[in-house]
């Protein structure tokens, strides 16, 4: 039987290193397969990946459009057609108990795709207009959490 002591690795997997620098007999002595001279054949010589010669590199060559904001809230987004899954209040834990969400450290946003049959009282961190109006008229209640935590607006928002 096969356990973790007696695992061999299968015939072949693994080839010995190449010994360079060992004589003439070895096949790779004197330059030890770097050949003659140059950058390349110094210890730590070598050009990084991107180097071009000296002509100007690709990535200042092309043209920069946009940013980057660093400031973004990435929202995991439910639609409201998925609202009738939840048990219970849509809160953040209950929409990651439903499967929903997959964090509870990302914010959350309600948007309005789908349609709702059955009151839910929505208690997340964002809310789309169309999403409020459907889940307003289905009879439920919407309150948006703060990012910080504790609870920033009540129904009229």
């Amino acid at each position: 039987m096969i356990e973790l002591h007696n695992l061999r690795s299968p015939k072949g997997s693994h080839r010995s290193r190449k010994r360079v620098g060992r004589g003439p007999g070895s096949g790779k002595g004197k330059t030890s397969g770097r050949g003659e001279k140059g950058q390349n054949s110094r210890s730590g010589g070598g050009v990084p990946a991107w180097f071009e010669g000296g002509q100007m590199p690709l990535q200042r060559r092309i043209p920069k459009r946009g940013f980057k904001n660093r400031n973004r809230i990435e929202y995991q987004v439910v639609n409201v057609g998925d609202l009738h899954i939840v048990d219970g209040d849509a809160t953040p834990e209950g929409l990651k108990a439903a499967g929903l969400v997959r964090s509870l450290r990302r914010p959350v946003k309600i948007l309005g795709s789908g349609e709702i049959d059955v009151a839910v009282n929505c208690s997340v961190h964002a809310v789309s207009a169309s999403a409020r109006k459907k889940i307003e008229a289905a009879g439920g209640s919407v309150t948006t959490i703060s990012l910080r935590g504790g609870e920033d607006h009540g129904e009229d928002q």
